[in-house]
């Protein structure tokens, strides 16, 4: 790897912006196809949303992303090609939830709620489910009811099919602690499309057969440096890019003191990001619409580190749900070993906004407060807390990963991943097979790759590729 500050000019047939999992992708699969690449990040780090830090004995505490959910996603299948081992989250004992204040322990598939509200939600759930299979994961808008799914919000469909407001409160939680954003600005088929790529509804916030279940031996962001192997020579760090121009058979990268130059750009950075590049012809309004409505989710993720993983011994898994508390959820985040004792809290949707305003001092003792009342006294006391705010990081700008408000999909869909001229568009959010994890970012780094080399034999620029046309593969979900 490269710091840009020493090479001021670059030259390569495709150019890759940004060095998360799409970008990393995008570029090792084009470097296999015989093709030039320089791959720039802004960051002094690669990995994107993938951040993993040391906290001793070799072992990481994850301040990013974490869990690929089930065996055989995308994001497992590229681990296992490398080597790299997986590990369960520990789920043995009792849950909480914490419901209006009142914590109460269960077991099972279903939290400790009132029948009431356990059917309420139930019904609703199982809608969701049979309304979710009739959504193509590539290609939401295509759905048979797209137009009537993508003209509400998530919210305005639980009002209306959710009867009590226990049921109602976990419909809310479930979106904020599943895709940290409120229910009421995310479009029910973006939940829909969503939940496909989860594996199913109720999987967002499940360990046990959900996604929350496995990790990485070594955390993500040691996937992302295997993926990143054979690029590396070919990678800078600290190049923040501002503007791309686009004519004839030529794109230009620019940003603080160089310049880069190829024949095809990938734009592999969170859409609402995207936006803020300089294009030079501007972008056709349609994209430029895409890149202004898709919004970034809101989430903090707090780790508290212990000595030992007291709740286990207590009988606790260290999985708690809560729509009453900022801090929607918490999972045991330990090690395979199980040392340190590793808490992590989610703090989401519009929780997260109101708790970020708050002074640092603050924050720490407000999530410590709401351990202490979920965990008792133990809780309130780890050597130490760490803190990622992912809306103050400036090339992120928030997490999970970004949603569609109403109409979105239906109306501007299709261009989340249409080329502009020699710019394509990679990405969590581009519309892949598991859309907003890292199996997502993956897949849509093989899709741009066999987009560019496709082109090569002859498409036109602005032509969607035949599959008969491309030269690399792009992988399937086991699903």
């Amino acid at each position: 790897m490269h710091d840009i500050s020493e090479y001021p000019s670059i030259e390569a047939d495709v150019i890759v912006v940004g060095a998360g999992f799409a970008g990393i992708t995008a570029a090792r699969e084009l470097k296999l196809a015989g093709k030039s690449v320089a791959l720039l990040e802004a960051r002094d780090r690669l990995g994107g949303r993938s951040y993993s830090k040391p906290i001793g004995d070799g072992k990481v505490a994850e301040l990013g992303c974490e869990f690929y959910g089930q065996p055989g996603t995308i994001s497992h299948r590229a681990a296992q090609s490398l080597g790299i081992e997986t590990a369960k989250v520990y789920d043995t004992g009792y849950r909480l939830i914490d419901d209006d204040g009142k914590i109460s322990p269960w077991k099972g598939m279903a939290p400790k709620v009132s029948a009431a509200t356990l059917l309420d939600f139930g019904q609703a759930a199982l809608r969701i489910e049979r309304m979710r299979r009739e959504v193509p994961q590539d290609a939401p808008w295509e759905a048979p009811h797209a137009k009537q799914w993508d003209s509400e919000t998530m919210w305005s469909w639980t009002r209306r099919n959710v009867r009590t407001r226990g049921g109602r409160n976990l419909m809310r939680l479930m979106i904020e602690a599943g895709m940290a954003a409120a229910p009421a600005d995310v479009s029910l088929l973006h939940v829909l499309n969503y939940s496909n790529g989860t594996g199913g509804f109720r999987a967002m916030t499940q360990i046990t057969g959900g996604t929350l279940e496995n990790r990485f031996v070594g955390g993500s962001q040691n996937l992302a440096m295997k993926m990143a192997e054979p690029v590396l020579a070919d990678t800078y760090l600290n190049a923040e890019v501002r503007t791309i121009k686009h004519s004839g058979d030529r794109v230009r990268i620019s940003g603080p003191g160089f310049e880069a130059a190829g024949r095809f750009v990938v734009v592999a950075v969170p859409v609402p990001l995207a936006g803020r590049i300089e294009y030079d012809p501007p972008l056709p309004e349609h994209r430029d619409h895409v890149s202004q409505r898709l919004t970034m989710g809101a989430a903090i993720k707090y780790l508290a580190l212990y000595d030992e993983p007291f709740w286990r011994a207590e009988g606790f898994t260290g999985h708690v749900i809560s729509h009453a508390s900022p801090v929607r959820a918490t999972v045991d985040s330990c090690p395979p070993d199980g040392t340190p004792g590793v808490l992590t809290g989610f703090v989401t949707g519009p929780a997260a906004r109101q708790v970020a305003k708050l002074p640092v001092g603050e924050r720490r003792a407000l999530v410590l407060r709401e351990l202490e009342r979920f965990f008792g006294p133990k809780a309130a006391k780890p050597y130490d807390l760490l803190e990622q705010n992912w809306m103050a990081e400036p090339y992120t700008r928030g997490c999970y990963h970004a949603y569609a408000p109403p109409g979105l999909y239906t109306t501007y869909g299709t261009f989340l991943k249409q080329p502009v001229g020699r710019i394509h568009w990679a990405g969590a959010e581009s519309v892949p097979h598991e859309y907003g994890s890292m199996s997502g970012a993956i897949y849509s780094g093989r899709r741009v790759a066999t987009e560019i080399v496709g082109r090569e034999t002859g498409e036109e620029p602005a032509t969607p590729l035949r599959p008969s046309t491309t030269a690399l593969s792009v992988e399937e979900p086991a699903r």
